[in-house]
């Protein structure tokens, strides 16, 4: 595990109940930073964690909010700004794929436009919003964004056509708003590739294997990967801006 000193240093984590968020929101805390960890109101796990994480001698502190909805997003981001006392690190990585299971391409009838809408107000503009609420803080501590990408935005199959294609533009946005915010505030991305995760739990051990055996490193991500990427793009790498950093053990190569 790699390591970093993040001692008075604040993150907020979008998404970070489970999965790639929960992981990195242990990582920055376990480095000395304080985080606020973003969850649906309604989702137990969020407050469940940072009740356990409190417990382990972390500083944590429950963010609830919808990146879904613009003034639930902003209202959120700028609740937990106050609550930290400033703002070092955004991490975007709230996201959806809007199904449990991929959607064959073909199927075209299955890309609604609630669909659509459903998957880029969360994976695209979601992180839009969180990024403009926390700009002005970030600006302040010369700050770094990390967006949750996916090889998917890479050109690699994904989940849909639809969650492709708001993987694709986030990193484009990202690109954008590295530009927007330079030189204070470096804006990157991580791609990871397919994710041991609560979305991929339920699937058939055949389909994760003959995926895993497509890649250099025969396995799947796990989520601990994704994390020191973003600690490497959060609190590394001084130069490293507007980029896209694929974990995918060599399958997108």
């Amino acid at each position: 595990m790699i390591t970093a000193d993040l001692k008075g240093k604040t993150a907020l984590v979008t998404g970070g109940a489970s999965g790639i968020g929960l992981a990195t929101v242990e990582l920055f805390a376990q480095c000395g930073a304080t985080v606020a960890i973003n969850h649906f109101a309604d989702d137990p796990r969020g407050t469940a964690e940072v009740r356990r994480l409190t417990a382990a001698g972390h500083r944590v502190m429950s963010a609830p909010g919808d990146v879904s909805d613009v003034a639930d997003a902003e209202t959120m981001v700028k609740r937990a700004v106050d609550k930290l006392g400033g703002l070092d690190i955004l991490i975007n990585n709230a996201g959806t794929s809007g199904t449990t299971a991929p959607i064959d391409f073909k199927d075209l009838d299955k890309m609604t436009e609630e669909f659509w809408s459903a998957i880029l107000s969360t994976n695209l503009i979601g992180p839009f919003r969180c990024a403009r609420a926390a700009a002005p803080a970030l600006r302040a501590a010369k700050g770094a964004i990390v967006n949750t990408a996916s090889v998917a935005g890479l050109g690699a199959v994904g989940s849909s056509i639809a969650y492709g294609a708001s993987k694709a533009a986030l990193v484009n946005m990202t690109k954008n708003l590295a530009r927007a915010l330079a030189p204070e505030v470096r804006v990157n991305a991580v791609a990871p590739g397919l994710v041991d995760s609560p979305w991929t739990k339920s699937w058939p051990e055949e389909r994760k294997r003959s995926h895993a055996e497509k890649t250099l490193i025969p396995r799947l991500v796990l989520p601990a990967d994704i994390a020191e990427a973003m600690l490497f793009l959060a609190a590394g790498g001084p130069m490293v801006t507007g980029q896209t950093l694929a974990v995918d053990g060599g399958m997108s190569w």
